[in-house]
This record gives C-alpha cells, structure tokens and sequence, in this order.
C-alpha cells in the first residue's frame, strides 16, 4: 500500500512539474508586449503601444528607429511566416519540409527570382532612404532572430537560424508578383482546346474580352497537349505554404457623394487563407511621418495604408503580363534553339537544392532569350518540345522597394500617381483618397500591346520572331480615373476599357462583383462609414438570379419529384443572396458543378477538366454558355450515336443534384441551408499533421458569402459540395476622413502568428460576423488601452 502511494505521488510529482514547465516555457515563447529591452542600432528611445487586438503603436523620434522597432516586432510576432516566404522564390522549402516541397522547390528555383534580386538589389542607390530603412526594418528582425524565444515551429521542424538580408525582402515581393499571374493556368488549357476541338469551342469562354459587360471606365484629362503546365502550377500554387493572391475590391466615394462631404475608402483584398493570415498591421508615428500599415511577412514598407492626410489600397489588374512560347530546338544540337536571326545556344544554370530527407538534387535550368524552359520544372512536358515562360516582372529593371516606399510616403496624388510607374510588375489596380477631396484609381504595370494575329492566350511561337514583338505603352497610358465626373472610383478586378482602342488582354473576373458595387454606389449620394461597413459584407450576386432563369427554360419541369419541385422553387424566388439560412446557395452551387462536369469532362477529360475549375475564365464564361442552345459542349462526346441538347445536360445536371443533396443533407429542403455545406478553416502548415491540428489551425467555421458576391469567400467546385472556402477577404478596411481616427478594419484571425498570444485567433469569430474594430490614430485613447514595450538604447 505505501509503495502504491509513494509511485501515485511520483507520478502526480512529474505530472505536476510537467505542468509547471510547459507553463514556464509557454510563457517564455510567447511576444513580449510589456517592459523595458535594448534594442540595438536605435538612437533614442522608442515606445510601442500593443492595443487591446495586438497592434504595435510605435512611436520613435526618427523613421530609422521606428523601422528597427517594427522590424523587432514583427519578428516577434511573425518570424515563422517570414521565414517561410522568404524561402519561397528561391526554391528552399524542402530544407524544412523534405522532398514533399522539391516539385515547389524546382519550380520557383528554376524561374529565376533569386537572381532577378541580386540584380535589382545591385542597382540600389545605397544612400537613398528606402535602403537605408530597409536596412533598419532588416536589423530589427535579426536582432529578435539572435536574441529572442525560438517560435515553437522552428523547434518542431528543426529550423536554422540565418539572418535576413535585402535580397529576402525581394524575394518575397517576387513570389507575390508570381502569384497574381494566371496565364500559366490558362494559356495551355485554350491551346489544347483549340488544337484538339477547334476555334468553335472557345466562342463560349469570350477570350476576345466579349463577354465583360462592366468595364473599368477610364477618366483622364487627355495539337500537343500543353495542359500538363497548368496542372502542375495550379498545384504548386494550391499545396503551397504561403497563399496567393487572388482577386480583391475596392471603391473610394468623392465628398460629393457622401454624407460628411469628405472622402470615404474602402479596401478587401482577396488572397487564399492561412494560418497566420497575410496581414501584419503596425502604426508608426514620428516627428516628420505617420502611416497605419498593413505589411507583408519580412517586408519593411506597407502595401496598405493609411494616415491622416490619405489612404491607399490595391486590387489586382489581372492583366496578362506572362507569355509561353514553345521553342524549336536545333536538331543537330539540343542545346541551341530557333530565333528570326538563326540558332542560338540556351543558356545553361545548375543550382543545388538541399532536400532534408535526402541527398541534394542538383537542377539543370535551360533559359532562352524568351526566359526559363518549363521543361524539367513541371511534370509532365517532354524534353523535345521546349516550353519558355516570358515574365514582365523578370524582363524589365526591378524597383518595387523604391515603388512601395513611395507609396507610403507620398505628398499629394500627383506625386503618388508618379510612384506608380516604378512598377513594371505585377499589374495592379491602386486606389486613393485623401483629405482634400481627392479620389483616384491608377494601374501598374509595363503595359504593351501585340501584332493583331497574335493571341496572347495560347502558347505562342517562339521561333518566328514575330509572336515576341511588342509595342509598349508611354506610363501615361495606363487606365486611370482621378476625379472622375460620377465622382467615385471602384475596382473589382474587371476588364478596363479599350487603351489606344486597344481591348487590353488578361485573366479577369465576371462582372458579378463589379455590377453589383456598380448597383449599390450609383443612386446614393449619403453615403457613410456604417453604409461601407454594410456594403463590404454584402453577400448578395448581381448575376445568379438571371443564371437561375437561365436555367429554369432549360429544366424538364414535366416529370418532377415533389424534392424537386420543392427545390426548383427556393431557386425561382431567390434574390441571389448567401446568408446562413439560405438554401437557395446549396442548391444553385451544387447544381453548377454537375452542369460544368456535365457539359465539359467529356471532351476534356478529368484532369483538365479540375484545371479549368480553378481558373478566372471559367467564371468569366458560366452566364452566357449555359444560356447558348447553340454552344458545341452541350453534346456528350462519348456518346457516338446521339447528340444531347442543352436542356437534357441542364435536366440531368438538376436531377443529379437533388439526388445528392438529398444523400447529404437530408430530404427536407428547408434544411438544405448554407452553413451546412460552406465553411472556413484557416490552416497552419503544420496543421496538415493531425495531433497539431486543433492547436494550429483556426477553425473551422460556419460562414455566409460565396464565389464573386462582394463578400467574395471563394471555393472550388466539387462533385462532394462540401464548399471549403480557400480564399477570400485577407482584411476588410474602411477609411473615413470626416473621422480618421474611428475608421475600421479587421483580420480573418488575429496579428500575431504566435499560437500562444492571446491576438492567434481574437478576430475570428468578428471577422465571420462581419463586425469591425477601430484602426486606433489617437495617442491619449491608445495609451489608455494598451501594454507599453519601451525600447531602449544599448
């Protein structure tokens, strides 16, 4: 008896010390958001405020020891993601996660970012400001790196520590200019369908810029298979660790149109979901500068922002800026290659990737003039039909640092505009407003145009000379709108009007999203700060409810079961909107998917048929194919003796769809309802591993919105229906200049990356409730609701 209880006493005694270490090592690990530190390369001491969601308040006597400050505590918060971005574009994933990231590792190594930054980075003026601070952002994160608690993700996945260096904060800028292009998705999706099908089956997709009704009104005072590329890119993009950026809204209201007669911002940039979310916030004042950001992981200047002076915020162009060219090799030597003027010698690069859980692979690279072979970087192509990839981003001189610091500190909206043309890439749309009344909404990007007979949308000739000519444009005819006459300005990544009658081309979205901001801002002329906060959650389509009628001419209504009859008729009186409740939603998106696979697996197979549910043109083309009797796809190519009609796929695709949903979710109609099948959770790349889940993960949740409503929570279709939101909102800003300092945001999450702060997960339940919080600006209420770090001198 007494052994039992001195073993029950040993036990409870390592139980207990267990307890208390975890405990004193949690507290250890987790952001230090209160005390006194020495922070070098400061020159005066530098106090930071954490508010009551985590956001640092930073207030320096001088920009440089405000950057080492910021960049100190965005480590402190987010090393882990910076850590994983930067490792991105130069191929360095599998030092970490082993061969499961080397196609991603080959990929990106074999593109040539890395080398793009040593080269910009080259160029740098050493002396100018924006070096100099990057410099001092960079300090701060290596400091945290040498001194600071180990995040618990380095410990489990055995993490080196290497300082960060300029040419990390490139390569991070690189892969989010990657991750805006779609051509790789596309372009050999529409070569495969024009060489096996024919030019018809391409009438429905409107590649020709046909089908976007709701254009971007400029206002200014003057027969081999490609597919296997789109494959393999869409999943790199999909599997990979960091997310891409996808589409976005954003729409600036003139004093004239709103209520207080100053100008009224509003920003939702839309990039896929993970754990931690894209966005760090951070607010620093000094003597001569304020801006609220919200910054990139390891990178030192904000892509978003504001002041009390003005606000900026981006969309994404979607302009095609990225061309495939097949090569012809030299018969005779295979490492030459075919141009207007001969044959030319690839050039050859080898580079080393270190994979963790085996030997090193060293990478053969073949680059022509046009840029890298595809050939050995994606599964699936054949060595003697060589691929090129022709980037902007990669053709054109590199001064996206110099771009963004200018951003953030520019004077007035002509010095902004002028910033913008910095940009060679990627194509963005960047919208302005400011405290004078101003509005503005300005695109970057070395914009160009081609011969008539050459369709930037297939993969083009590489040997002729003639499918590479390009006549590029003068900044100065890039779209913009500032002060336009309807005195607003919105984008929702839509196709611009003509340039120089000139029907730019790109891979842009519907118009469901742009009618519907277009509906909303048109009529109002009162608007305010609660109307914005209304309409950025709007989860109603502008479009589905003519779909749906579409749908209904071609439905047998005849022969109905009473669940169908039930069903069709949540649809005929649906008014498009994707709340909780609804079950409309479930209804009209499964039915979507069985018509897609319905009306084309058959004549693409069913790889190819996943590639094209992951692209824009899919959703560019739904409204108006499913309304053509006469469109090709209708006929199921596997049937030889009969040919099917647009309402037999359209019956058949909504019979299909009960039935499941039945299976699903029960044979009650009205529990069919949106919550059910449309979720989020945010995952953490360790959260793929079961144990961690619950621990590293947000989620998952219930939540309202859909694909290409404004409150755009984006899913892929699937024959399960289970409507995983991938993407969507990466914050929700709104800026009030009658107000500045109540104007509003929010995270999908929280600030800090840290799964042990208390700001992990504390906006998550807001942000799926579509509430907001204040981006505080006023020192006495900062002071008076936050933790105080001061950071002192060595």
């Amino acid at each position: 008896m007494r052994l039992l209880k001195k073993i029950s006493l040993s036990v409870l005694l390592i139980f207990v010390l267990i307890v208390v270490f975890i405990l004193i090592y949690g507290f250890y690990l987790k952001p230090k958001y209160d005390g006194e530190m020495v922070l070098n390369s400061i020159k005066k001491e530098t106090t930071v405020y954490f508010d009551d969601y985590g956001i640092p308040h930073i207030y320096a006597q001088s920009q440089k020891d405000a950057m080492t400050t910021l960049g100190y505590v965005h480590a402190q918060d987010r090393l882990w993601q910076m850590e994983l971005m930067r490792r991105i574009a130069p191929g360095r994933l599998s030092e970490l996660f082993g061969s499961v990231m080397l196609k991603n590792d080959k990929f990106f190594a074999g593109l040539g970012m890395d080398e793009d930054s040593e080269k910009a980075i080259a160029q740098l003026d050493k002396n100018s400001e924006s070096y100099q601070l990057t410099l001092a952002y960079l300090d701060g994160i290596n400091q945290f790196l040498e001194e600071g608690p180990t995040p618990i993700e380095f410990q489990l996945v055995g993490v080196p520590k290497e300082k960060f260096t300029i040419k990390d904060v490139y390569n991070i800028f690189g892969y989010m200019a990657f991750s805006f292009a779609m051509a790789q998705k596309s372009d050999p999706l529409m070569t495969d369908i024009r060489d096996e099908l024919g030019m018809d089956y391409l009438k429905d997709f409107g590649i020709d810029g046909s089908l976007a009704h709701t254009k971007l009104k400029s206002f200014k005072e003057k027969s081999e298979a490609y597919s296997e590329i789109s494959k393999s890119v869409a999943s790199l993009l999909e599997n990979s660790p960091v997310p891409p950026f996808i589409g976005s809204n954003s729409w600036v209201v003139g004093p004239q149109k709103t209520k207080s007669g100053k100008v009224l911002f509003a920003n939702d940039p839309h990039i896929g979901f993970s754990q931690p979310c894209t966005w760090y916030e951070a607010h620093i004042v000094t003597p001569d500068y304020e801006m609220y950001g919200y910054y990139l992981a390891g990178t030192p200047f904000p892509l978003l922002g504001h002041n009390r002076e003005y606000a900026y915020g981006l969309t994404m162009f979607e302009n095609d800026d990225m061309d495939l060219f097949l090569e012809t090799n030299n018969p005779e030597n295979e490492n030459q290659y075919q141009t207007k003027d001969g044959f030319k010698n690839y050039q050859i690069i080898e580079k080393v990737i270190k994979v963790k859980d085996s030997s090193d692979v060293v990478l053969k690279v073949k680059k022509s003039h046009h840029g890298p072979l595809l050939n050995g970087l994606v599964d699936g192509l054949k060595e003697d039909k060589p691929i090129s990839m022709w980037w902007t981003y990669l053709q054109h001189k590199n001064q996206i640092l110099d771009a963004v610091y200018s951003l953030c500190h520019a004077k007035n909206v002509e010095d902004f505009h002028q910033s913008i043309e910095l940009i060679a890439a990627p194509g963005l749309n960047i919208m302005y407003g400011d405290a004078k009344g101003n509005i503005a909404w300005i695109t970057s990007g070395k914009l160009y145009k081609m011969p008539e007979n050459v369709n930037p949308n297939f993969i083009l000739n590489g040997a002729n000379g003639e499918d590479e000519e390009k006549e590029y444009y003068d900044f100065s005819e890039n779209p913009y709108a500032i002060n336009p006459a309807w005195n607003y300005v919105y984008s929702a990544n839509n196709q611009v009007e003509p340039i120089d009658d000139y029907l730019y081309p790109g891979y842009y979205l519907p118009e469901d999203r742009a009618k519907r901001i277009v509906q909303l801002l048109e009529p109002k002329n009162d608007w305010t700060k609660e109307d914005f906060m209304k309409m950025i959650n709007d989860d109603q389509s502008s479009v589905a409810p003519s779909i749906v009628q579409s749908i209904l001419t071609g439905i047998n209504q005849n022969d109905l079961s009473e669940t169908e009859k039930t069903a069709l008729n949540e649809l005929k009186k649906w008014n498009g909107s994707n709340a909780l409740t609804d079950v409309a939603p479930t209804i009209y998106n499964q039915f979507l998917f069985y018509y897609l696979k319905n009306t084309f697996e058959d004549e693409l197979g069913k790889d190819r048929f996943n590639i094209l549910l992951s692209t824009h043109i899919l959703k560019q083309m739904i409204a108006f194919q499913i309304a053509n009797e006469d469109s090709p796809w209708w006929d199921n190519s596997s049937t030889k003796d009969k040919k099917e009609s647009r309402n037999e796929i359209l019956t058949l695709s909504f019979q299909q769809t009960i039935s499941h949903l039945e299976k699903k979710v029960g044979n009650q109609v009205s529990g069919w309802t949106w919550n059910k099948v449309h979720t989020v959770e945010h995952k953490h790349p360790l959260g793929e591993v079961a144990a961690l889940r619950s621990y590293f993960n947000v989620g998952p949740f219930e939540i309202n919105g859909s694909n290409e409503v404004i409150n755009n929570l984006m899913f892929t279709f699937t024959e399960a229906g289970n409507h995983q939101v991938k993407a969507g909102p990466s914050t929700r800003r709104i800026i009030d200049f009658s107000d500045v300092e109540n104007s509003v945001s929010i995270l999908p999450t929280g600030q800090s990356g840290n799964p042990l702060s208390q700001h992990y997960d504390d906006q998550a339940v807001m942000y799926n409730e579509g509430k907001f919080r204040k981006m505080k600006m006023n020192r006495k209420e900062i002071e008076a609701s936050s933790r105080k770090l001061v950071f002192k001198p060595r």
